[in-house]
């Protein structure tokens, strides 16, 4: 795996079923950019600490709520009228674009806060997914177990 967050999240979405997890994920209100995170510190070792997670979570939430949902929203309700239209196919393409854009940058954030944990921490008990999922946790279960498998197969 990648060590940097962006390569990791990259390649651990690209892997089977992750989408589909991810997806399902967000629908219920997660946070995927936050999951990848929470999925990229367990892997490299790093113990889980409650204020740490309350530090990610309170990075992600202004950045998702006004920069990433706004434009998610404008390309979804762009997708039919796209479907019959070439020029807003190519602006929701270009929305698209932006989008991944942002969750590049919020995926950068959450990697330079985090970088410089002490990593490779025999107490590290793989915490950080469930936590970080919070509320959305106990119902999708199978989702995050989705995400937690791809990460292990490689």
């Amino acid at each position: 795996m990648s060590s940097d967050l962006w390569s990791f999240s990259l390649t651990t979405y690209a892997r089977p079923g992750v989408e589909h997890a991810c997806l399902q994920l967000q629908t219920a209100g997660a946070n995927v950019c936050l999951l990848l995170c929470g999925l990229w510190l367990e892997q490299r070792g790093v113990a889980y600490d409650e204020q740490r997670a309350r530090q990610l979570a309170m990075l992600v939430g202004p950045w998702d709520v006004e920069v990433v949902q706004p434009l998610r929203a404008l390309r979804t309700q762009w997708k039919t009228l796209a479907a019959e239209d070439p020029v807003l196919r190519g602006l929701r393409e270009q929305m698209k674009t932006l989008e991944l854009e942002a969750e590049r940058h919020l995926l950068w954030q959450l990697e330079q806060t985090a970088q410089d944990w002490p990593m490779h921490d025999a107490s590290a008990s793989g915490e950080w997914l469930e936590s970080l999922a919070g509320a959305v946790a106990s119902p999708n279960r199978d989702a995050l177990q989705v995400l937690r498998v791809a990460v292990t197969d490689t």
